[in-house]
């Protein structure tokens, strides 16, 4: 067999392994390690095994990583989730469907301090399924908001999957960061539009909304208080050049460690031993969810290293470099590509595995490396919802049990167009990303 033949069949049994429900990283791993084997040698596949761990490991650019999620854990025991979600939704109370605009721009405010889709996704789905429930709300409306608002986190900085990126991509992070500003507000603000549509068009979807005074309004900004401390302190160190990005997380992370105990030792009568309690719980989960990405980043390494020696990557960008049609076309072909991989793979192995693929691609089409890292974060969110599998739905139907998974993907499917068109927008018009960045610049 030819390299290429190996390396097709390397990556249609990851497929195939994906499907039968092996974890990510050990597939990425078992199948990069046997296709190195096959094209090379064992001895040389061994070796790859021996070092590459090592180096993913001590990489120090990846250090970021792990802050950032122990800063999101120590945010949400923090209560700022909650804090969130009343104040946006006495703000957009006179909006139709405003229970549902509130937690797309709640998702958005605390998927941005947490960084992950599932994580913002769990967290929310707890506190705002049972209150729209409570005041009537349509099921599909209620799930697919939620489903949608729990992807906005990724591409609001600071963002887990932009860092993987960047490290790929060898792109700055900073530079990644600001020009994720505009196109995540675009986003949810589409997203709010969105659900007023919906609403306006079947006023049965949503009640309206519960009133509030000016006075409630202007008091429930306080819970932005400590969101604002900390991306001040984050965001704001880090654009200024006080920080480094990875001074910038540390400090994000004590920071959101502070806002912790002081919400504990506000409500709690056993403050100390809560605190302890709470700080074990964010720390534990934090090395879980790290050990996990870690797994997958040395998992995509070996995996990327047997594309690379197969020459598929340079095969594939020879064959699409090659097609004489318009890049809007093959950038067209490239969300459908990833559309596929976003229903069975989660964010970190989509960019590691496609990245070194497609970013040669869309440079010599004459795109930007920073514009291609907020479109790849936006067709993930796009894989994130879609059915038949879509990570966020099923994380979902485990929160409303009472809630037929079906419901779940019919109420996400407007939110499938939304994406859509927020992906058609930045590709036409790449100002929207690259904007912010140049004036920054």
């Amino acid at each position: 067999m030819t390299a290429l033949t190996i390396g097709v069949l390397c990556v249609v049994t990851f497929i195939v392994l994906i499907f039968l429900g092996m974890n990510i990283g050990l597939a990425l791993l078992m199948m990069g390690f046997i296709g190195y084997a096959l094209v090379v040698n064992p001895t040389a596949a061994l070796a790859l095994l021996r070092t590459d761990p090592a180096t993913q490991a001590s990489t120090y650019s990846f250090m970021v990583v792990p802050l950032f999620i122990l800063m999101g854990n120590f945010a949400f025991h923090a209560g700022l989730s909650s804090g969130l979600y009343d104040t946006a939704n006495k703000w957009l109370n006179r909006l139709p469907g405003a229970l549902a605009c509130a937690t797309v721009a709640a998702c958005a405010g605390f998927g941005a301090i947490c960084g992950s889709c599932a994580a913002t996704c769990a967290t929310m789905g707890t506190i705002a399924i049972p209150e729209m429930k409570r005041y009537g709300y349509d099921d599909k409306l209620c799930t697919g908001s939620i489903a949608m608002g729990g992807t906005l986190g990724v591409l609001i900085p600071p963002s887990t999957p932009m860092i993987v990126y960047c490290i790929m991509a060898e792109t700055s992070i900073g530079t990644e960061f600001i020009a994720g500003v505009v196109p995540g507000i675009m986003m949810a603000v589409l997203c709010i539009i969105t659900i007023v549509l919906i609403v306006l068009f079947d006023h049965s979807k949503a009640p309206k909304g519960e009133k509030f005074t000016w006075k409630e309004r202007f008091v429930s900004l306080i819970n932005l208080v400590p969101v604002v401390i900390l991306f001040g302190i984050v965001l704001g160190g880090m654009f200024t050049g006080i920080f480094s990005v990875n001074q910038a997380a540390a400090v994000g992370a004590f920071v959101a460690m502070l806002l912790m105990a002081w919400n504990i030792f506000r409500h709690s009568d056993r403050k100390l031993r809560d605190f302890w309690l709470h700080y074990k719980e964010a720390m534990w989960t934090t090395i879980q969810t790290f050990a996990m990405t870690l797994l997958i980043m040395i998992g995509a390494s070996v995996f990327c290293k047997m594309l690379a020696i197969t020459k598929i990557p340079a095969t594939l960008a020879g064959w699409i470099g090659g097609l004489d049609v318009s890049p809007y076309i093959i950038i067209a072909l490239m969300t459908v590509v990833y559309l596929f991989l976003g229903m069975i793979m989660d964010e970190m192995p989509m960019i590691m595995l496609t990245v070194p693929i497609f970013l040669p691609i869309v440079t010599e089409l004459g795109f930007d490396a920073v514009w291609f890292g907020i479109y790849v974060i936006m067709v993930m969110e796009l894989g994130a919802i879609s059915p038949p599998v879509g990570l966020n739905c099923f994380i979902i139907s485990g929160i409303a049990k009472d809630i037929p998974l079906g419901t779940i993907y019919k109420g996400a499917i407007p939110f499938v167009i939304t994406v859509f068109v927020a992906i058609a927008l930045v590709t036409v018009f790449p100002n929207i990303v690259l904007w912010l960045p140049n004036l920054m610049a």
